[in-house]
């Protein structure tokens, strides 16, 4: 399943500075919700690299866009904000996440974290990816604010060593903060005919929508906790 990652490594990152902005839903745009939107508006923010900024796809595809159709079709009223740059490693998210969320009109109800993929591809240390990791839980939690923490996990070729420190942060982390964790953001779309872009490295609009049926139960669950 992980065999694209080892040619993965020598592409460089295709970056595109994105400003955090509303997803636009599929249940607003192409077909009316299968269940009536209710509630108070719930606001959570897709923070990540380029898996969360829907890089490669059209206008409406992306993660962000696909998970609040879902989460309204659901009969929640839900609005994810996009706040995913491609090429983000995590000491650039954590350089951004209190910005980000300054920029808010209100503290969210939820942020969904996924960041360490470009760490993982460059090589750099698990160490580093800890810390900055960390870093942006402690500001989540100082904020009080829940979070879905996505995880990655190291291509083999990079070894036993790497694989055993890097696949641990994300279990280890989400345990440690009481943060729900979906344990491999592209479990089940990696390496799967059809399910991602010919780069290898980032899902299509079928591989995203496979993503968000595997990950808009567990925000569900989780604004329903708070």
């Amino acid at each position: 399943m992980l065999a694209p990652y080892v040619a993965a490594l020598a592409i460089l990152q295709l970056a595109a500075c994105d400003s955090p902005q509303p997803a636009q839903s599929k249940a607003d745009t192409q077909a009316p919700a299968e269940t009536a939107v209710a509630g108070p508006e719930r606001v959570v923010v897709a923070f990540g690299d380029s898996l969360y900024a829907g890089y490669g796809l059209n206008r409406g595809e992306g993660l962000a866009d696909e998970l609040q159709s879902q989460l309204r079709a659901g009969g929640i009223n839900a609005r994810v904000v996009k706040a995913g740059v491609s090429g983000d490693t995590s000491a650039a998210g954590r350089q951004r996440l209190a910005f980000t969320l300054d920029s808010l009109e209100a503290k969210p109800d939820l942020v969904l974290l996924g960041l360490g993929g470009n760490d993982m591809l460059r090589q750099l240390p698990p160490a580093e990816t800890r810390a900055n990791m960390t870093a942006m839980l402690d500001e989540l939690k100082r904020r009080g604010i829940p979070v879905i923490l996505t995880g990655m996990v190291a291509a083999p070729n990079l070894g036993p060593d790497y694989a055993r420190d890097f696949n641990a942060i994300y279990p280890e982390l989400a345990a440690e903060y009481g943060a729900t964790l979906d344990p491999f953001i592209l479990d089940g779309v990696i390496g799967v005919d059809g399910m991602m872009l010919p780069d290898g490295l980032h899902p299509s609009a079928e591989g995203v929508d496979a993503i968000a049926n595997r990950l808009a139960p567990l925000v569900a669950e989780k604004l329903s906790d708070n």
